[in-house]
């Protein structure tokens, strides 16, 4: 999906380069992608990329920190929606739809994200790793809650029951076709296995779709924001 929003200007310019070497990195990786190989991508002259970003580390650092920063404001912004009575349940429930459908949206971002986190260098990593430590706060206040209300505090590993959660979430961006189910769907049978583990979870048949080895594009078990 395209961050571009208005016709004409720098702007457009900026967002056009960014969609572009997102799905550049999404389907080819850190290492194979360069400056050149963007600008073709874009019909401009890679003289011409110089003007909105300085180096290719820095495009880099914008494409991860959208693809984490938007699926992490919705979510946030969505949980805050529901006002501080709502149970702690909901609040999962609610958040869990809202990742898969923002995922979903911007999965050139959110795809490159995951693929190439382990694969840029270690200054770019620090320099977004904040980020991504935030997010996964969030997520581990929201589960806290949750078991703090539900009696069972202690009695469980927030960060191996976030990993789950989040590894989860991401790899529909592997398998997932709107045609096949509803994203409401398949966030509400995540969140009852989360919360009620298998025995609690709905018999209801999920929708047949084929699952296939993953592309060279398709990112790997790697977590949005976790890891």
């Amino acid at each position: 999906m395209s961050f571009a929003r208005r016709k004409g200007g720098a702007e457009l310019s900026r967002r056009h380069i960014l969609d572009t070497a997102a799905r550049l990195f999404r389907e080819s990786g850190y290492a194979a992608v360069s400056l050149r190989s963007i600008a073709a991508a874009c019909d401009m002259k890679a003289g011409s990329l110089y003007y909105h970003f300085e180096s290719k580390d820095e495009i880099v650092l914008e494409i991860l920190r959208l693809g984490v920063e938007h699926v992490y404001l919705a979510v946030r912004t969505a949980v805050d929606a529901l006002g501080p009575e709502v149970p702690p349940q909901q609040r999962i429930a609610t958040a869990v739809e809202t990742h898969l459908r923002v995922l979903l949206e911007l999965q050139d971002y959110t795809s490159a994200n995951i693929r190439i986190f382990g694969q840029v260098p270690r200054a770019v990593r620090e320099r977004h790793i904040g980020l991504r430590d935030e997010y996964e706060a969030f997520w581990t206040s929201l589960l806290r809650r949750y078991l703090k209300d539900s009696g069972q505090g202690g009695r469980r590993s927030l960060a191996m029951t976030r990993f789950f959660l989040i590894g989860a979430m991401n790899s529909t961006l592997e398998w997932y076709r709107p045609a096949g189910q509803p994203i409401r769907s398949v966030a509400r049978e995540l969140t009852r296995i989360l919360l009620h583990g298998l025995h609690g979870a709905t018999t209801e048949p999920v929708a047949k779709r084929r699952l296939s080895r993953p592309s060279a594009g398709s990112p790997g078990p790697n977590r949005l924001a976790a890891g």
